[in-house]
């Protein structure tokens, strides 16, 4: 993606540019052929409270884009209003009380580098131009949150718009029931947030990565491994398995042992990643790199030329399973042997979620492991034989799911449960208060009212 640049303007349907703007909103390169009506790139709060006037005096629907890295492209619907939070990216921090203000549009990039210059930390997306609105609306998957938790967790208070117009602050004392809404229920979401106002925490000192590379043939060993120790991983390392058809080194169909690791001091790194040394199939590997010193945001640029380039077209799909490996370990060949072409890979994340209950917000569905496919291709001619693959793949494991998180989520395609049925009724409820006439889209695959 790119930065937004100049000022936000309107666009109108048919008008000469109109179809660049809207697909410019999407990091997936394909074109999914809807459109809005208008797509209005807001400056400000007026602007956006003048864009919700025009839809309800049209009877136009609202979807919202803050950065667009949504695979699935929830926000590309046919008819509307498309709302683009993307200049929105304002940062204000409070180094004495470790607090930032940040707009929705803001890059984890952008905040990461702001806050390495008061020590301080926030568990940023793991791709660098995933903005911070559609990213803490879901959960908030990113770098430290098997320690510090899910980024939504350290979100202590919202500035929103609400569907009359209204701005109103949400928090835990102040609307607590929109406040609850908004940490988890993604692209479910009926507001448009204006500002995120986030608690941070002491950079880590030492941050690092370890690798080992192993050729495709010793998957079956790979993986038991991988969950044979998963449960003693310490929280400060994020173990991640990548099945891959052109693995970092060999060349050739692998899988990468990525382990991330952020602590206090250096000793505390090194013994955290001990398992990855003393593994009894580091005999199997094809290299094991020593523990690298790596900023967060270095790894983030890595992780978008690696594995998340530009003008690409996506199908991705996930599963939360706490199966046993031997039921797993079928699907896991069946991802391998039929892969598309690389950067397509496949993420297995060491979740183990934490002995303590989370915070009462809308998430409230994880597992042991988490199970992602990514489906990537360059040319349009290509979408028949790719864009079903992820789909494919995660509906062949359903059988083993819990259900799915909304990072990479496909519910235009296989709809599934992204939250606790109770949580998700609750959801429903608030919404018919705050959004009675249904301006704001519902998620994928999920009717319109």
């Amino acid at each position: 993606m790119k930065r937004p640049s100049g000022k936000g303007r309107v666009w109108r349907r048919g008008e000469a540019g109109f179809d660049t703007a809207v697909l410019a909103t999407s990091f997936n390169a394909r074109d999914p052929g809807v459109r809005p009506e208008m797509q209005v790139e807001a400056n400000d709060a007026a602007e956006v409270g003048r864009a919700l006037q025009v839809a309800r005096e049209n009877r136009w629907q609202v979807s919202i884009v803050s950065g667009g890295h949504s695979w699935a492209q929830n926000h590309l619907r046919d008819g509307g209003l498309l709302l683009s939070m993307a200049r929105f990216n304002h940062i204000a921090i409070d180094p004495a009380a470790r607090i930032a203000q940040v707009g929705p549009g803001c890059w984890g990039l952008d905040l990461d580098r702001a806050l390495k210059k008061h020590d301080l930390f926030f568990p940023i997306a793991h791709a660098p131009d995933v903005a911070l609105g559609g990213f803490l609306l879901q959960g908030g998957f990113g770098w430290g949150s098997r320690e510090l938790g899910l980024a939504t967790e350290s979100v202590i208070g919202i500035d929103l718009m609400l569907a009359d117009g209204r701005e109103v602050h949400a928090s835990a004392s102040e609307n607590p029931d929109l406040f609850w809404a908004a940490r988890g229920s993604g692209p479910d979401f009926f507001a448009v947030v204006l500002r995120y106002h986030l608690k941070l925490h002491p950079r880590p000192r030492a941050t690092a990565m370890q690798m080992q590379v192993f050729r495709q043939e010793h998957l079956d060993a790979v993986f038991r491994w991988a969950d044979a120790v998963g449960s003693s991983v310490p929280r400060s390392v994020e173990l991640q398995l990548l099945i891959t058809p052109r693995a970092l080194g060999i060349f050739r169909p692998g899988i990468e042992v990525i382990a991330p690791v952020l602590a206090p001091t250096w000793a505390e790194a090194r013994e955290a990643v001990r398992f990855i040394a003393d593994s009894p199939i580091r005999k199997l590997a094809s290299f094991t790199t020593p523990l690298i010193p790596m900023r967060t945001s270095f790894m983030s640029q890595v992780a978008n030329i690696t594995h998340f380039p530009p003008d690409v077209r996506w199908c991705t799909d996930n599963i939360w399973t706490d199966a046993p490996i031997d039921d797993l370990l079928p699907g896991l060949h069946a991802i391998a042997e039929t892969m598309p072409p690389a950067p397509s890979h496949s993420l297995w994340l060491n979740w183990q979620p934490p002995a303590q209950p989370r915070p009462d917000m809308a998430f409230s569905l994880e597992a042991k492991r988490y199970l992602a496919v990514y489906g990537e291709w360059t040319r349009d001619e290509d979408n028949h034989r790719y864009a079903g693959w992820a789909t494919e793949r995660m509906a062949a494991m359903q059988a083993h799911s819990v259900g799915i998180q909304l990072a990479d989520e496909n519910l235009g395609k296989r709809p599934a449960r992204f939250m606790k049925d109770a949580n998700l009724a609750r959801l429903d409820s608030v919404r018919q208060t705050y959004d009675p006439g249904g301006l704001f889209r519902l998620w994928m695959g999920r009717p319109d009212r």
